[in-house]
């Protein structure tokens, strides 16, 4: 499930509990996050254990395409459930929450 840039904006300001997971690379996430935790896409299946999925878990990259992808992956080959996805990654929060 997609969410928008606002709605992130929106959970992340009313301190509503989720679980943030930029699938960026650890040199992007150091340059600019908006918080949550860094696990590189291709990191992602060797630490599965770390996604909390008892809380809204929200993916998020630079285009919004990666982390959808991989939020269908889980779903499909994992079966994780309650995985959401940012449309259009941090360029769009980026343009759109600052």
């Amino acid at each position: 499930m997609e969410i928008t840039p606002a709605e992130l904006k929106n959970l992340l300001a009313d301190n509503t509990t989720i679980q943030l997971i930029d699938i960026r690379e650890d040199y992007q996430f150091e340059d600019f996050n908006i918080g949550g935790i860094n696990i590189p896409l291709d990191e992602i299946i060797a630490n599965i254990d770390k996604i909390d999925t008892s809380k809204k878990v929200i993916f998020i990259c630079n285009t919004g395409k990666k982390s959808a992808a991989i939020l269908h992956a889980l779903k499909v080959k994992h079966h994780l459930t309650n995985l959401h996805s940012v449309k259009g990654g941090m360029e769009s929060y980026a343009e759109e929450c600052f």
